[in-house]
């Protein structure tokens, strides 16, 4: 039996829940897999016999009642210790992703005292995330307090799953996060790589035809910087052949929201979030997709949306360092722009150049398609993460190796 704990699991909208259901079921392709879930819903009948998942009862807070939501984690965090310290053996392999933030280390602690293997899967990087997003300082209390964890925690640790090549920089700074320990497994794109052709009268478009769409979409929180594409969006105002189409939730949205009802940019056409039906469908409508980082994100977090957009055959223009995951593959492969963070004036220029280009700009769509089908598909990725399950089923006192 295998062990995978996940607050967010499918029904779930989030993409932890997306990419980590679709995780546990590979696994259950080979052996028996007991997912350990804070999603309501997400312990119903399943087809799947080798996948049971245990689900317990917990409450979604706002995310501005942080609070409430520290209780939250807290609660969930305990109840999966019970369970794994209670459950597991030396022969029971623990599988678990980084968020909620305390949970990677109250489950490797219950699996420690069990002498059960693990593995942790590193969705975005602490206390990293948060000092990027400007939340704390690098040298504050909590920063300091979380690296020493942190420690520990890859010191325990059998495998360290990093979804981009430029994490690797940031686990150099731990003496236990050794080489041998990180596995590169990226995630992949959840809808078919298909060059899907834009459809000039789509609704979403507003009747302008003869405007080239720049598109934002997705979770908007800390991160994120969506002042910057507002700002470039203003710096083009008065260009009546480009068009802003942006969507999204969380703190960002708000904020773009806020800054849209104040200033009533011409260019500009907002869109609350799309449901997931559509997505698909919503990907289709701009000519190319912004990704806005704020500045020192590379190596924190790479951006799940990312696969989905070049996968129907969109470029990307990434707001990002260039040694980003997600801005290495656009330049290695030719598809998408990489903008320095927080320049409206860079960003405003390369949309204005890709606007002028369009054969460019379907060239690079094409290409995207097809890096998205070659390499970054669930089957590939599958196939990693089941290698990976094999692994960690080792006697004990064995030592793993790739």
């Amino acid at each position: 039996m295998h062990i995978v704990v996940s607050e967010n699991f499918a029904p779930g909208d989030t993409s932890t829940a997306e990419f980590m259901s679709a995780i546990a079921e590979e696994i259950a392709r080979d052996r028996r897999v007991v997912v350990l879930s804070g999603t309501p819903g997400s312990s119903a009948q399943r087809d799947d016999c080798n996948l049971q998942v245990v689900e317990f009862s917990n409450w979604r807070p706002a995310k501005k009642s942080l609070t409430l939501r520290a209780l939250a984690m807290t609660w969930f965090c305990l109840a999966t210790f019970g369970f794994v310290l209670r459950r597991s053996t030396h022969l029971t392999p623990v599988i678990v992703v980084t968020a909620p933030f305390l949970l990677p280390y109250s489950t490797v602690l219950a699996a420690w005292i069990k002498r059960a293997p693990t593995a942790l899967i590193v969705f975005d990087l602490y206390p990293d995330a948060i000092i990027a997003a400007g939340l704390i300082t690098p040298n504050s209390l909590l920063a300091r307090l979380v690296r020493r964890f942190n420690e520990w925690l890859y010191r325990a640790l059998d495998v360290i799953v990093i979804i981009g090549r430029d994490m690797e920089n940031h686990f150099a700074q731990y003496r236990a996060a050794t080489a041998h320990k990180l596995e590169y497994i990226p995630n992949w794109a959840t809808v078919s790589p298909r060059l899907r052709p834009i459809d000039q009268c789509h609704p979403f478009r507003a009747g302008r035809s003869d405007c080239f769409f720049v598109g934002l979409s997705g979770n908007l929180g800390f991160t994120h910087d969506p002042e910057t594409v507002f700002a470039a969006a203003r710096r083009l105002a008065n260009n009546d052949r480009i068009c802003f189409l942006l969507s999204g939730w969380g703190l960002g949205w708000e904020r773009i929201k806020r800054l849209q009802q104040a200033e009533r940019l011409p260019n500009i056409r907002l869109i609350e979030r799309v449901p997931s039906a559509q997505l698909e469908d919503f990907l289709a409508v701009a000519d190319v997709w912004i990704i806005p980082y704020r500045k020192h994100m590379a190596g924190v977090s790479v951006p799940s949306r990312f696969y989905n957009l070049l996968a129907v055959g969109r470029p990307i223009i990434a707001l990002a360092e260039a040694d980003a995951e997600h801005a290495m593959i656009l330049s290695e492969h030719d598809v998408g722009w990489v903008v320095p963070p927080e320049d409206p004036d860079a960003l405003a220029a390369t949309i204005c150049n890709a606007a002028a280009d369009h054969a460019a700009v379907a060239a690079k769509g094409r290409r995207a398609v097809g890096i998205i089908g070659d390499r970054f598909t669930r089957a590939a990725s599958g196939r990693a993460y089941r290698m990976l399950a094999q692994r960690l089923c080792r006697p004990v006192g064995s030592t793993l190796s790739a």
